[in-house]
């Protein structure tokens, strides 16, 4: 569940705001389009990435996979694969959504 608040849930984010929210660089997000194939954010028309939600919420159950769990990129992959295969993406990635915005 979403915290409540007044402002309106934001579907749609920046690479810029993506950075902010997750604490990341650029570069890290840009690497990770190249090692994770779910991480494929759209472009606008000016050729600029615009992540969804889900996908910001992936990002940061990658970030929790590899820097909290200290799992490898081919490990957090596997991982991934093991939460889809048995139904709990959703559920860990919003879980690691929850976790930061808590912390």
């Amino acid at each position: 569940m979403l915290r409540a608040s007044a402002e309106p849930v934001q579907e749609f984010f920046s690479i810029g705001e993506v950075c902010d929210l997750t604490d990341l660089k650029p570069h890290v997000l840009r690497y990770w389009e190249g090692q994770f194939r779910f991480l494929h954010p759209a472009k606008n028309r000016s050729g600029n990435r615009v992540y969804s939600r889900r996908e910001v919420e992936l990002i940061l159950l990658v970030k929790h996979l590899l820097y909290t769990e200290k799992y490898t990129i081919d490990g957090t992959r596997q991982r991934i694969d093991q939460y889809r295969r048995s139904g709990e993406l959703k559920a860990s990635a919003h879980r690691a959504f929850e976790a930061e915005v808590a912390a």
